[in-house]
C-alpha cells in the first residue's frame, strides 16, 4: 500500500515512548506520532492520551527518504475552523495628516497664495520641532 502526505487513516497504537507513539497503519507498515502531534494542548505524558492497542485516526504529515512515516492525531481530528477576528483599526501615536484650516480662493493673487503657503509651512515645521523637544524631555529619541 502506498502512503501519501495528507492521507487520513485509522491505525492501532503498537508502542508508546516518552517522545510519542508508534501506530500500525497496515501489516508491516507503521509510523510515529510525535508527542507534539498528539493533542492541541500540552502533552507531558503520552500515556495520559493514548494506550496500547487503541484505534486512532491519523494524518500522514511526512515521509522521509528512509521511508519513515510521520503522523499527526491532532491534524486528523475534525477541528472547527477558526473564525476571523474582527478588524480593529490600529491606533498609532503618529500625528494625523496636516489639514490646512482655510483655503485660499483659486482666483487669489500669487502673493496671497504665497503668504498662505508660508504660514502653513511655518505651522507644520513648528509642530515638528515641538514634538522633537517634548520627546527629548521625556527621554525618548536616540541616545
Amino acid at each position: 500500500m502506498n502512503f501519501a502526505v495528507g492521507d487520513i487513516l485509522t491505525g492501532k497504537v503498537t508502542g508508546i515512548t516518552k517522545f510519542g507513539a508508534f501506530v500500525q497503519l497496515a501489516p508491516g507498515k507503521s509510523g510515529l506520532v510525535h508527542i507534539s502531534e498528539i493533542a492541541n494542548s500540552y502533552v507531558s505524558d503520552v500515556h495520559d492520551f493514548l494506550t496500547d492497542g487503541q484505534e486512532v485516526k491519523v494524518k500522514i504529515i511526512g515521509v522521509d527518504e528512509n521511508g519513515r512515516i510521520n503522523l499527526s492525531i491532532k491534524k486528523a481530528a475534525d477541528m472547527p475552523k477558526p473564525q476571523p477576528k474582527p478588524q480593529q483599526r490600529p491606533q498609532s501615536s503618529a500625528p494625523r495628516p496636516y489639514q490646512p484650516k482655510e483655503r485660499v480662493p483659486a482666483d487669489a493673487s500669487f502673493e496671497d497664495k504665497l503668504k498662505q503657503f508660508m504660514a502653513d509651512s511655518d505651522s507644520k515645521i513648528s509642530g515638528l520641532y515641538a514634538d522633537k523637544r517634548s520627546s527629548r524631555r521625556r527621554g525618548g529619541g536616540r541616545g
